[in-house]
């Protein structure tokens, strides 16, 4: 680039110059996450700027309008979108110094803290969800705490609905919780890998999911397209976050909750509190939500080999939320309590 042609590069085409050739490699939820932040945040502010006339004094107005309005962790994100395209700007001489690493981060909005559901919202909750993908999928996430992430990729090659009660000891039905939609398909972390014993309740929602799951897929012929995914759209691809949500949000309402206030990420964070309100230990808890620590299931396993498989959640579930007409043997606040360690935290942070 010549020198006038430098002279005259602006902030837009330094971002969009790093959006198109620096993230090869990426997950494309990555990229498209940060191109969408990039043309929200980045580009309508500052994007007609000349990048050699832009000042640190300039990023620090830009941020402060940003955290205003953006949680802390998202000003940080936009920040890192400029300062990285102005990286590359610079390695390419259309730029000497990159002023955004002279600028602090300043603190954002508060984000909207997370929630659990009380016994009488989960109870009615499931007692909403309907005879579709979305219902079997709020029966599974609430009553294992998997996350939606590795809901998403679950796919039925890891579920084994049947188990194998002749078995010493007895194997219960299960799913193995090993990938996500994350990049490469593995799971947050390592000790997230984990395989779990299925409560009766999602036995039933899962069967019952699968039957209409094959008709549907008679129905639409060749237009399936077949992952082996356990949530999948109509035509057997995989279901992406903001459908997720959207459809969550109408069981919500169907339960009599306010649809702004939840999401399904929440439903996890309900598993551990009822969990905790029955008295389950914080330690076993952990494992059933691959939290680092807990206990690990080795990959050599096989479906019918699974040693061992977690069954503290499934056991307190179905004393909590049986199978559809068998009413609760007790309430989460009617468990007889674990006695805690001196000092023990009740809760625990996902």
């Amino acid at each position: 680039m010549t020198v006038s042609g430098a002279n005259s590069y602006t902030v837009a085409q330094a971002v969009t110059d790093w959006l198109e050739h620096g993230l090869g490699g990426r997950d494309p939820n990555t990229v498209y996450t940060l191109a969408n932040l990039a043309r929200r945040h980045v580009i309508p502010a500052l994007g007609a700027r000349k990048l050699r006339e832009l000042s640190a004094e300039d990023v620090d107005r830009w941020l402060a309008g940003k955290s205003r309005v953006l949680s802390t962790s998202t000003v940080a994100r936009v920040k890192s979108i400029l300062a990285r395209s102005i990286t590359r700007a610079q390695a390419r001489d259309k730029v000497k110094r990159n002023v955004v690493l002279l600028c602090g981060t300043p603190t954002g909005r508060g984000g909207r803290p997370s929630q659990a559901l009380t016994f009488d919202q989960a109870q009615a909750l499931l007692d909403a969800t309907p005879a579709t993908t979305m219902g079997a999928y709020v029966v599974v996430s609430l009553l294992t705490g998997a996350r939606t992430e590795e809901l998403r990729a679950l796919t039925w090659s890891h579920v084994d609905l049947t188990g194998d009660p002749d078995s010493v000891p007895p194997v219960p039905p299960s799913m193995r919780v090993w990938r996500s939609v994350r990049a490469g398909g593995d799971t947050k972390t390592r000790g997230s890998r984990r395989t779990i014993a299925l409560p009766e309740r999602c036995v039933g929602a899962l069967a019952e999911h699968r039957a209409r799951q094959t008709t549907a897929r008679s129905a639409v012929g060749e237009r399936w397209i077949d992952h082996d995914l356990v949530f999948a759209t109509e035509t057997g691809t995989a279901m992406d976050a903001a459908n997720v949500r959207r459809d969550f949000q109408r069981v919500a309402v169907a339960a009599g909750l306010d649809d702004r206030r939840w999401s399904p990420r929440e439903l996890r964070h309900s598993f551990v509190s009822l969990l905790s309100d029955g008295g389950v230990p914080i330690e076993q808890i952990a494992r059933l939500i691959g939290h680092a620590g807990g206990s690990k299931v080795t990959e050599s396993v096989y479906r019918k080999q699974l040693r061992p498989v977690i069954d503290d959640g499934a056991t307190a579930m179905n004393r909590v939320f049986p199978r559809r007409g068998v009413r609760p043997s007790v309430r989460p606040s009617e468990v007889p309590r674990t006695p805690r360690r001196p000092g023990q935290n009740p809760q625990l942070g996902l």
